[in-house]
Order: C-alpha cells, then sequence, then structure tokens
C-alpha cells in the first residue's frame, strides 16, 4: 500500500528594494520594498493563501472519523511568518487551525529560506535550523522532526549535518542522476562515510520528491498543450494507485493553489477532489513524512558528493539557479565575506539584513538562463533584467558595509580589516 505525502513548501521573501543610495544617513529598512511587500502578498493571500488553507480544513473535517484520514505537510519559512504578523494575521491562524488538527505535519527549514548550507563552514547554516525550530515551536508548538532545505538542495554534508541536529528525515529531489535505476518512491538512508559511521538504522532517512507527479500538478495542470490535459483529481488519483513503490511523495509551493494556477483553471476544484478520489483506493492511503520513517524500511543508500549537490530547480536540478553564473557568484561571495567580519559586530540590526540577503531568491533573480527556465526566473523576479538585479544587490551590499564599518568604528571595536 502506497503512502502517499503531500507537501508544500510556504515561502514569500522579504523583497529588496529598488536602492538608490544618498548618503548613510537612512536605517536599514531603505533596503526592503516594504510597498512591494504588502501587495505581493496581500494579492496572494487572496487568491491562495486563505481559500487553499480553508479548503484544507474542510478536507480534513469531512476525513476526521474515516478509518483512512487525509494528511497535508507544510515547510514554512520564518520569513513568510514575518509577513503574516504584517498582512495576514488571518492567514496564520488558519495555519494553527490546521496543525492543531493533528493530521499536519509542519516540516523543518531555514528560516530565512537561506543558502548558508552552500558555505564551506556550516555555522551559519546551523544556526538557520535553529531559528526555525524555535519560530515553529513558538507559532505552533511544535518542533520538526523531518527537515527539507532550502530548494531541496542536499549532498552527504547536508545530511549529515540534519542527522546531527536529531532530525529522523530528510526531503530531497528524486533526480535521476542521484537515483540510477532505481526508484524515488521508497525510503533511503545517507551515504555511509568511511571510516566511522554510524550504522545504516542510525542514519538520517532521505524522502525524495516524484517530480514528474509533483509537476503534473504544480507546473502542467493548466498547459492546455500537454497531452493529459485536461488533469482531473479521479485521473490523477488512479496513477497514484498503479505508481509502483512504498511511498508517493508529492511536494509543490502552495502557491500553485491559485496564483500560479489560477482558480479559472479549476485548480481548486481538482483540490476538493482529489482526497476522496485517492481514498477510494484500498491501496492509496495518505500519511505524515514521519509516520512513513517509522512504518517503512529504507531500501537503500543515496550517495550525493558536495560537488554534484542535487535540488529540485531548473531542469539541471543542481545549485545553477542561484550560482550558475559570475553576477550569482559575486553577490554570495560578497555576502559571505560580509558574515566573517559580522561576527565581530555587535549589532543584531545589521545582522539580521545580513541574514535577508542571504534569502535564495534574491539569487534567482539573477539568473540570466534561456527558454523555460529563464522564464520561471522573470515570472518570479520584481526586476526588468538579472543584470538590473545584480546591480541593486551590490548597492545594497555596499551600503551596509559603510554601515558595519561606521557601527565597527562607533562602537570602539576592533577595526574592520
Amino acid at each position: 500500500m502506497p503512502l502517499i505525502t503531500l507537501n508544500f513548501q510556504v515561502h514569500q521573501p522579504i523583497r529588496l528594494a529598488n536602492f538608490q543610495p544618498d548618503g548613510i544617513s537612512r536605517d536599514v529598512s531603505c533596503y526592503f520594498n516594504s510597498g512591494l511587500n504588502k501587495m505581493i502578498f496581500e494579492k496572494v493571500r487572496d487568491r491562495c493563501y486563505l481559500p487553499t488553507t480553508s479548503i484544507l480544513l474542510e478536507l480534513i473535517d469531512k476525513f476526521k472519523h474515516e478509518k483512512k484520514k487525509f494528511k497535508v505537510n507544510f515547510a514554512i519559512t520564518g520569513v513568510f511568518l514575518e509577513l503574516c504578523e504584517k498582512y495576514g494575521k488571518d492567514v496564520l491562524e488558519n495555519f494553527k487551525q490546521l496543525v492543531k488538527t493533528k493530521q499536519v505535519e509542519i516540516i523543518g527549514e531555514t528560516y530565512h529560506h537561506s543558502l548558508a548550507s552552500l558555505f564551506d563552514t556550516k555555522e551559519e547554516f546551523i544556526e538557520e535550523i535553529n531559528l526555525h525550530s524555535q519560530a515553529m515551536k513558538d507559532f505552533f508548538g511544535v518542533r520538526p522532526k523531518v527537515f527539507v532545505n532550502t530548494e531541496m538542495i542536499y549532498n552527504n554534508v547536508i545530511g549529515r549535518i540534519v542527522e546531527d541536529l536529531g532530525f529522523k528525515a530528510i526531503f530531497t529531489e528524486g533526480a535521476e542522476r542521484i537515483l540510477g535505476w532505481r526508484s524515488p518512491n521508497y525510503v533511503y538512508v545517507r551515504k555511509f562515510c568511511f571510516p566511522d559511521d554510524r550504522s545504516w538504522e542510525e542514519r538520517i532517512r532521505i524522502l525524495l520528491r516524484n517530480y514528474r507527479l509533483s509537476d503534473d500538478i504544480g507546473y502542467r495542470f493548466s498547459a492546455m498543450n500537454w497531452d493529459q490535459w485536461p488533469l482531473t483529481a479521479d485521473k490523477f488519483a488512479a496513477w497514484l494507485s498503479v505508481t509502483h513503490g512504498e511511498c508517493i511523495n508529492l511536494f509543490m509551493d502552495f502557491e500553485t493553489f491559485g496564483e500560479h494556477q489560477w482558480a479559472e483553471s479549476g485548480i481548486f476544484w481538482f483540490l476538493r477532489a482529489l482526497p476522496f478520489e485517492i481514498l477510494k483506493y484500498e491501496n492509496l492511503e495518505f500519511a505524515t513524512p514521519s509516520e512513513v520513517v517509522e512504518k517503512l524500511k529504507p531500501v537503500g543508500e543515496i550517495d550525493v558528493f558536495e560537488f554534484s549537490t542535487v535540488s529540485w530547480a531548473d531542469m539541471e536540478r543542481d545549485v545553477s539557479a542561484w550560482l550558475g553564473n559570475k553576477m550569482q557568484q559575486i553577490c554570495f561571495e560578497e555576502v559571505k565575506n560580509l558574515g566573517k567580519i559580522l561576527k565581530e559586530v555587535k549589532n543584531d540590526e545589521l545582522k539580521k539584513v545580513w541574514k535577508y540577503l542571504l534569502t535564495s531568491d534574491h539569487y534567482y533573480y539573477m539568473c540570466n538562463k534561456m527558454w523555460a527556465d529563464g522564464d520561471v526566473h522573470k515570472y518570479f523576479s520584481c526586476f526588468s533584467s538579472p543584470e538590473e538585479s545584480f546591480a541593486n544587490f551590490m548597492k545594497i551590499v555596499a551600503d551596509l558595509k559603510t554601515k558595519i564599518f561606521i557601527n565597527t568604528l562607533s562602537s570602539g571595536e576592533k577595526e574592520i580589516k
């Protein structure tokens, strides 16, 4: 009986302002476009967050007395919760109500949807994870047991660090280059590290996203040139019922519902019908990731070297969506070096700004790939071109450097070299 996990990434970045430096007298709020953040959040709140969470609450309630329950899971970033507190307390309340049903699992993430896992040293990555875990405890009263890194970025080192922090499992992309001939629809473990490592049973479980089935909903649902259009709930459930394996992990952006796929496409009707159609099949059942890990034994190892780090982005499913060109690499190195300086600075506000600058979205907007992947990057960006995004980011970094330098001198700390 395949276990179905239905997982959603819930994230909005704190978007950067079109920064025009005119001295250093202004506070750090000038780096961020509060008007745009408010406008986009409220638009997506009305199109996606409120209607989709309301539908999920209704569906969970309809199945609460059934033997087979409807269950969903969320990876909610800390920056999304910050925006909720400003512009969407009703959205936050709906998520709290969902968690209270006990049919929802909260998945661990990085607080700022950060690229810190790609640093040479991992202290900031660990801090991001701990910040997120504390936020989930504060907002929802739970500490995550399963983890998904920013954009599903994964390699053996990341797996070991997350394991050391006590997580039972980690999600990543079920890409062919890490699976070979194998299926993503099973539980795996992290690769054994010589010469001395934990036993098979002690190593973190790896849950792999079935990207084909996930993207059928997330990307192809409204594509009228797709040979399977229109996608209906009964058709999708039938596909799941004949899919080989022990677990099918569906993972997509929460904004699939109502924002990426508009209400006019029928996406909400699809969502309303999906649990009923899936649970008609005796061999299908919804589960949380923790339940999958508890019920299923791993069937093999997943080995991902640092030089072949995997993600769920673009056709390459690597880190080129954020670090694939010189502009992105320059910005990443600048911010990484700023972090070394900030270790010596006693100013939490400046450190918070620095963490915002590590949010993956800013680097995503600088991607200059062509064809379909390029179109996706353009869709999400608030800048007219990757070059404009790069220039704007670097102006903010330069201004922040000046603020750090002045703060250091005024506080009598040791001189920055």
